[in-house]
């Protein structure tokens, strides 16, 4: 099973180890992408502060980030699994999760500037969304599609796929054929008097404890059907939805009556 994640606005504050070391990232397929990107970001972000802001999308509160982001090649890094601080992530529990080994076979985390990332891969903290168009690169949902076409299959095997990532980040990397009959995709309804919503802050809440009760369950659903089996056992209410057409990933609506 692989599990794809969103990364989270919110970071740690800084890394506490060794600089990065790009050759050490897991998915050494998005080795030269990876290069392209992070040189395109340093290099804007040493010019012109007000100008690179702008580019990032960055509010005044943040602008210092500017600078950050021009420091990433000699920065401490620190693994991803510490890096994130979402909800998502808090819920998740990395920290004192009893299945750290699954974790580290099952969970790619989507980004911007890495493409995605095992929770071992260490890198420092950075401010580049999926969306964010880079001086020389363009924008970075596109720039990561071919590299990303190589590396995913690969990486989901022939087992299931489990993709968790907001709308920001699939353009990335969108599951083919036989991978895509074996992806399922996740929303997360609250229902209040025979009413449903879309929720949203409770939907990254949802998915971190999904993703951590799935974990420490330890079992190997195959499919999508096997993985809505499998939440349901874990007590959650599960509707799935089969593609309309071959090539398409299936749909699983998880179903919550508290927030």
């Amino acid at each position: 099973m692989l599990i794809l994640l969103p990364p989270s606005e919110g970071k740690a504050a800084s890394g506490s180890g060794k600089p990065l070391d790009l050759d050490a990232l897991s998915l050494p397929a998005l080795r030269t992408a990876r290069e392209q990107a992070l040189a395109a970001l340093v290099g804007l972000c040493s010019g012109d502060a007000v100008q690179a802001a702008e580019v990032l999308g960055l509010s005044p509160g943040l602008a210092g980030e500017t600078a950050r982001n021009a420091a990433l090649r000699t920065a401490p890094a620190l693994p991803a699994a510490k890096l994130y601080t979402g909800v998502l992530y808090d819920n998740l529990g990395l920290a004192d999760l009893a299945a750290r080994t699954r974790a580290r076979r099952t969970l790619l985390i989507f980004s911007g500037l890495w493409g995605a990332l095992r929770i071992d891969d260490r890198v420092p903290p950075y401010r580049c969304a999926m969306g964010v168009r880079l001086p020389g690169v363009g924008l970075l949902s596109a720039h990561w599609r071919e590299p990303m076409a190589q590396a995913l299959p690969e990486a989901a095997g022939r087992g299931l796929v489990l993709d968790l990532r907001s709308s920001m980040y699939t353009p990335a990397w969108t599951p083919r054929g036989d991978v895509a009959a074996r992806t399922a995709t996740v929303r997360v309804l609250h229902e209040r008097n025979g009413a449903r919503t879309v929720v949203s802050h409770f939907n990254k809440a949802t998915k971190g404890r999904l993703v951590r009760d799935l974990l420490a369950d330890g079992g190997t659903p195959r499919d999508p059907a096997e993985l809505a089996s499998a939440l349901r056992d874990l007590k959650y209410t599960v509707e799935t939805q089969a593609p309309a057409r071959a090539g398409r990933p299936w749909q699983l609506d998880v179903v919550v009556t508290e927030l």
